[in-house]
């Protein structure tokens, strides 16, 4: 028969092993990543560091943004992720939605840092951009001495059967066939100069990829003349000793912004909003586009000449970027990538 001491060293032991799960619950952040080059340099540069500071752990889930995005609209009343990474502009949504949390400026310090831009909408749920990515022309510098410098240059008949268009199914073909559709003399409101476009270049010899390495092997196997992708993956081919440039074109830069958002409904949202800080820090920034040619949203990121050569950079180049109406897009999805199916269908 249990006394009443018996009973009281029980129940301390069971608070003591309840609070040892809740402070191993609270030392553990889940996190969503890119995969392949962008997961090894998100460890080296955030993940590893904020390891190192803090002793906490990090939990790494290999997820694109749209991916992402369902899972955690799917999972609003019990989200597995504390930190969800976006690249589509998909925190404007999930904001609305309820599924991102307001950031409160005064809990990560290197907002200070940030351009106004990149942390416009925190109080509202949408995290700061943390990195950006411009897209524009990816070229092979070997086949064309001479940089393309317009958007328009994706619709030389002559460069048509070496022309590489990713599918809108990816973030980045996304962005990229917006900008052939508003070069054609559409917008958001009317795709159809795009897949006219598109079309043209189909009939002309270009192919149609879904991935980033497949990108990767029609410039290094099959003779690649250019592609409109993102300068990070330009450096990533590059790197491969791949003979290839990246170009703005004149009728402006489209840019992915890359954001750190604070998960709603989660129990360890201080550990989070640590991460997120670190996510803006000029060490972290400076880092990722060392590693992978992103622009740094911290303006006290001081990069090298050559780096800073290859990569939107400072304040004034900042104010060059836009972003398509990331709502407008997310509400016309399906419906865009079903008319795309259909004109790319041979």
């Amino acid at each position: 028969m249990k006394t009443r001491f018996d009973l009281t060293l029980l129940a301390a032991a069971t608070l003591s092993l309840l609070a040892g799960a809740a402070s191993a619950q609270d030392r553990t952040l889940t996190i969503n990543s890119f995969g392949g080059a962008y997961e090894t340099a998100h460890r080296k540069c955030i993940i590893t560091p904020f390891e190192k500071e803090t002793g906490a752990t990090t939990k790494v889930v290999t997820a694109y943004s749209a991916d992402a995005f369902a899972q955690v609209r799917a999972q609003k009343a019990a989200p597995q992720y504390d930190v969800i990474h976006f690249s589509g502009g998909q925190e404007i949504v999930a904001a609305t939605e309820g599924l991102l949390s307001p950031i409160d400026a005064s809990k990560v310090p290197n907002l200070a840092n940030v351009y106004p831009v990149a942390k416009a909408n925190i109080a509202k749920g949408e995290g700061p951009v943390y990195s950006i990515a411009a897209i524009g022309l990816v070229y092979n510098s070997q086949n064309l001495p001479k940089a393309p410098t317009s958007w328009k240059d994706l619709m030389d008949p002559k460069l048509s059967n070496k022309l590489v268009l990713t599918d809108i199914s990816n973030g980045y073909g996304m962005l990229g066939f917006l900008m052939i559709n508003r070069v054609a003399g559409g917008d958001l409101r009317n795709i159809q100069p795009g897949l006219d476009a598109v079309k043209k270049m189909l009939a002309g010899g270009a192919i149609v990829v879904n991935t980033s390495p497949e990108i990767q092997r029609e410039f290094a196997q099959n003779g690649a003349t250019i592609a409109p992708y993102a300068s990070d993956y330009a450096f990533t081919l590059t790197k491969a000793n791949l003979p290839v440039k990246f170009s703005q074109g004149t009728e402006g830069t489209p840019a992915s912004f890359i954001t750190a958002n604070l998960v709603a409904n989660r129990p360890n949202q201080a550990l989070a909003l640590k991460f997120i800080d670190m996510s803006l820090s000029e060490s972290a920034q400076t880092c990722f586009a060392n590693e992978l040619r992103y622009t740094p949203t911290n303006s006290k990121a001081v990069l090298t000449p050559d780096v800073a050569a290859t990569v939107a950079y400072g304040q004034a180049a900042m104010k060059d970027l836009f972003r398509f109406d990331a709502p407008t897009i997310e509400a016309n999805r399906a419906g865009w990538v079903e008319r795309w199916s259909k004109t790319i269908a041979r």
